[in-house]
């Protein structure tokens, strides 16, 4: 079946857009004026929509990079994060995305020279002393489309002139090739999420498996990279302890504990109007007929002895294998990220 392809006028001679196009088999052309006629309108279905999503290439005008809360901290000074995508080929069942955005269409934003200014603008602004962070992957997955995009073979160079700054890519992806092509850097963390195989199988559709993505990690660290865990969101069910003590084992027994920058841990949470939107999607879905609280933060999240039963467990398993400074939770504050 050929990629719908919605291209804005405004890009229309991008040497990227038709380098994009030219990776894809036989793409469907459509001209649009903005790619918010074809992303925004209200009568649309995420759900349908996910079963064959378009992409829409299009040129982002402002809000290159923003602040971070310091919930995404993983020990740096000033934080940022960018979003050179919108949605995520992956079919996740908790993602926020899915109650975010009307659309499941990708949008991919050509214009990654503004980026890379705006980050270079960011920076001279702040004290060359003080490690300042730009983290990637919270409003699509950073390398699962690298084959199309090529967003870290441009990005990933950009950091190894400016020592002081560090990027996070945040993935579940096993798509490395464009990293392994590269020099590795100290100031670049490939950051993989993970569940318990048998979360995965049930919530996270067409992500590769644990084992696969860890055996990407290993690569990447026999390459010379930097890599980092990301066990969020820790999900709840009955039986849910043996299983995350065996992924754990597995992991920390086949990576190397040096070359491991950081680990982050939050249990399943979502703004409250975001679950709403997803429970309506998938009524069916056992995960959204778990307990869930909204807090003061307009959070709608485990009960607090559910949630701290997770977190404790998890963290206390977490710290035989690597230390406290080096483990982060990504819950406070997180209400933050969500205000629009």
């Amino acid at each position: 079946m050929a990629t719908v392809v919605y291209i804005e006028n405004a890009v229309r001679g991008h040497p990227r857009v038709q380098r994009v196009c030219a990776r894809l088999v036989k793409p469907e052309i459509v001209w649009c004026e903005r790619y918010t006629e074809v992303f925004n309108p209200r009568a649309q279905n995420f759900r349908i929509q996910k079963r064959n999503p378009a992409l829409i290439l299009a040129r982002k005008h402002d809000g290159f990079v923003m602040d971070a809360p310091a919930a995404y901290a993983v020990g740096g000074d000033e934080n940022f994060y960018f979003s050179h995508m919108l949605n995520c080929i992956y079919d996740c069942r908790y993602c926020f995305l899915q109650g975010m955005f009307r659309s499941a269409h990708y949008v991919l934003f050509v214009n990654y020279e503004d980026f890379t200014a705006a980050m270079a603008a960011a920076l001279s602004e702040t004290d060359k002393n003080r490690d300042v962070w730009f983290f990637s992957g919270h409003d699509c997955d950073s390398l699962a489309y690298e084959p199309v995009t090529r967003f870290a073979a441009h990005f990933v160079p950009f950091f190894e002139s400016h020592p002081n700054a560090f990027l996070e890519l945040r993935t579940k992806s096993t798509q490395i090739r464009s990293l392994l092509g590269l020099q590795p850097l100290s100031n670049v963390i490939v950051a993989f999420s993970f569940t318990p195989q048998p979360v995965s199988d049930a919530l996270e559709h067409k992500v590769p498996g644990v084992d696969a993505r860890l055996r990407a990690m290993v690569r990447l660290q026999q390459a010379g990279w930097q890599v980092g865990l990301r066990f969020d969101p820790l999900i709840y069910y009955e039986g849910y302890q043996s299983d995350y003590a065996e992924m754990f084992n597995s992991i920390f027994t086949k990576l190397d504990p040096d070359r491991i920058h950081s680990v982050g841990l939050g249990s399943f949470r979502l703004p409250r109007d975001y679950h709403r939107n997803i429970t309506r999607l998938y009524p069916e879905e056992p995960l959204f007929t778990s307990p869930m609280e909204v807090g003061d933060g307009g959070l709608a999240a485990y009960p607090p002895a559910i949630k701290d039963q997770l977190l404790d467990y998890a963290s206390g398993l977490l710290l035989q294998w690597v230390s406290p400074q080096r483990l982060f939770n990504h819950e406070r504050d997180l209400s933050e990220r969500f205000v629009s």
